[in-house]
């Protein structure tokens, strides 16, 4: 489950929603999806930055994906 931020930003675009204070669950999947998406090319900078041995530069974007993550509370 993602936490309030997806639903605050939900809000924003105008989304209408069954409840005040829920998604529908194609609606959570879609933002999930959209995150995972962010994580995947975060994951793949980070790989190619350490394949090329820019292991500080692999480290940033490893940092950058936990973030985003922790964030929006998505499992990596």
């Amino acid at each position: 489950m993602m936490n309030k931020r997806i639903l605050e930003l939900a809000k924003t675009a105008g989304l209408k929603f069954p409840s005040e204070n829920a998604l529908s669950p194609s609606e959570e999947k879609f933002a999930e999806l959209i995150v995972r998406e962010c994580l995947r090319m975060s994951e793949a900078t980070e790989l190619n930055l350490l394949r090329m041995g820019d292991r500080d530069e692999s480290f940033g974007a490893f940092e950058v994906k936990k973030s985003i993550s922790d964030y929006f509370g998505v499992q990596i």
